[in-house]
């Protein structure tokens, strides 16, 4: 999993097979089929289409996974030492004041079409990041008072990137996907860059430096991608990588029939959700499968309410709806009406805990624990919308606005995820308990996606973000600039005063090199998030993973896989 700018999560987990086997589709749900040779094929599984190919681009989980395998950056995260380590640079050195760093290239890299990787593609990559004609969340995270960080080229194997100031995040943010210049230079320059590499495309067409090649994208039904034998990484015997021939990806939109793919032995790797767990564990002998707990979701989920003024105002008329969503009471009497508990028993089958702050536990360098949670008490959300003004004043019961208008809106989430539909459940009933007329409309995510980025046409969303060890990775969410600030993105400048601090915090914690001098802003910045409520989290799942037992040097944790390129099959 690559650690970058947060990105729209669409369900709690992927599962993933392994095709070619034609006596594994004939098998019933109740065995695992025998496989004392299995092809060194793994296929992964989704629940939706990418929505493009260019890494640049993808603002949504399900395009980053389908373009990781093709793709490398400068450095990469560890997920067990947690530290950064080299992929393109073999190298780096960082100056004493802390503003430039240079990256060393590796000579050995060449581009899937066979043309060689150079410093050139580097500078290109972040030109691109960062042109005016290319919306993407990635530029967020590598902007220094807000300017671009300054990438140069030395010569054809030393790029040299240099900050105004010294800044922490470097490393962390640097490891974007790099692209080549010789394919796509010309498409930035005459702009058209924006509309390169759409699903349309011919796999053939997609050239990166990684371990995979694209074979095949057929939309609503799988992508394959086939072993890169030029791959420059080798394992400590000196055999190139990566250990198997191929991986395909199936787009199953509905997460029963995932299950039952796995149970029937034509699937590899399963992250189960909270009802399958149980059963799991109790037959995995009989599948010939571990069930392994990784740990607390490192993502979040919540509500947030649409704050955006361009959404709610109409010929000179401002709707109702963005009084009431800014509204500190009103969102503070819906955070005492999430009922946690109900929904890590109900949703998740005790696999969960409640989320308070924005950062998970599981990043110990940042999480703020001394957060209060909003506890589940319907007669103080009553009090909190009574002191706002709401009331019933017709009788047929629900609320009013002081102004008389009735309090209706629609609460939407990516539909198939029935985790969350169950948890929008839970919300709407206990809502309407307030006198809240609350509309559930659950949409298919690619709708749910365009409403929050372009037409703006939502008013609460439950919805997820996967989580990143560098909280400045966050600052496309978080930045009042941001486009991933969606309660109101793309601000020029900051609409509230805590929007602004959360700006100024960011820019300090990006400048403050010593970790233990950095948690407390980013503890601030979580305690403006509880206390103004654009976010209102619900809960975080325990997440586990099952694989066949016949996959070996899987190493999955809450951070990615360690070392995914070792990965094969038990021949």
């Amino acid at each position: 999993m690559r650690q970058g700018p947060l990105l729209l999560l669409l369900v709690l987990g992927a599962t993933a097979c392994r095709p070619g086997d034609p006596a594994a589709a004939r098998q019933t749900p109740g065995a695992r089929p025998p496989s004392p040779a299995p092809a060194q094929q793994l296929t992964l599984a989704t629940i939706s289409d990418p929505k493009t190919f260019n890494p640049i681009l993808a603002v949504d989980a399900s395009s980053g996974s389908a373009t990781e395998p093709l793709f490398e950056g400068l450095v990469r995260l560890n997920p067990k030492t947690l530290v950064r380590e080299p992929v393109l640079a073999q190298r780096w050195e960082l100056s004493p004041d802390g503003t430039v760093c240079v990256f060393f290239l590796r000579r050995d890299v060449r581009w899937h079409d066979g043309q060689p990787f150079t410093a050139a593609d580097v500078t290109f990559t972040f030109e691109a990041i960062f042109d005016a004609r290319v919306p993407n969340s990635i530029k967020h995270t590598l902007t220094v008072d807000g300017q671009p960080v300054r990438v140069t080229a030395r010569d054809d194997y030393t790029v040299e990137v240099r900050v105004p100031h010294p800044f922490a995040p470097l490393l962390d943010a640097i490891g974007v996907p790099i692209l080549p210049r010789h394919v796509l230079g010309a498409s930035l320059a005459a702009g058209t860059f924006q509309e390169q590499w759409g699903i349309e495309t011919s796999p053939e067409a997609l050239v990166g430096t990684g371990p995979y090649r694209m074979a095949r994208y057929v939309p609503a039904q799988f992508i394959e991608y086939r072993r890169n034998p030029a791959y420059w990484r080798m394992d400590d015997a000196g055999r190139r990588l990566p250990y198997l021939d191929g991986e395909t990806v199936l787009i199953v939109p509905d997460q029963e029939a995932t299950y039952l793919k796995f149970v029937a032995g034509q699937t590899d790797i399963h992250s189960p959700r909270p009802e399958e767990i149980g059963e799991l564990r109790s037959r995995a002998d009989q599948l010939r499968v571990t069930v392994e707990e990784i740990g607390l979701d490192t993502g979040s989920t919540f509500v947030a309410f649409n704050r955006n003024p361009r959404a709610y105002t109409r010929d000179g008329a401002t709707d109702p709806r963005l009084g009431w969503f800014t509204d500190l009471r009103f969102l503070r009497a819906l955070a005492h009406a999430v009922d946690k508990q109900a929904m890590i028993v109900n949703t998740l089958n005790g696999y969960g805990k409640p989320a308070v702050a924005e950062i998970s536990p599981e990043n110990t360098l940042f999480h703020n624990p001394n957060l209060q949670d909003y506890a589940y008490d319907l007669a103080a959300a009553r009090r909190l919308l009574q002191d706002a003004g709401f009331a019933d004043r017709d009788g047929d019961g629900v609320l009013e606005d002081p102004q008389g208008h009735a309090v209706a809106f629609t609460l939407t989430t990516n539909a198939g995820n029935r985790v969350r539909e169950k948890m929008c459940a839970i919300l709407a009933e206990d809502w309407a308990k307030l006198g809240l007329k609350v509309s559930y409309r659950p949409l298919e995510f690619q709708a749910l996606v365009e409403k929050l980025n372009s037409t703006y046409e939502w008013d609460a969303i439950l919805i997820g973000f996967t989580g990143t060890l560098e909280p400045n990775n966050g600052a496309n969410l978080l930045r009042s600039s941001g486009n991933l600030h969606f309660w109101n993105p793309n601000q020029r400048t900051p609409a509230t005063p805590w929007e602004a601090e959360i700006d100024a915090l960011l820019e300090q914690g990006a400048r403050e090199l010593d970790t233990a001098k950095r948690r407390p802003i980013y503890w601030r910045i979580q305690e403006i998030l509880h206390e103004q409520l654009p976010m209102i989290e619900t809960v975080r799942p325990v997440t586990f993973v099952a694989y066949t037992r016949a996959l070996q040097n899987y190493r999955p944790t809450v951070w990615g896989v360690d070392r995914p390129e070792l990965i094969r099959f038990a021949e």
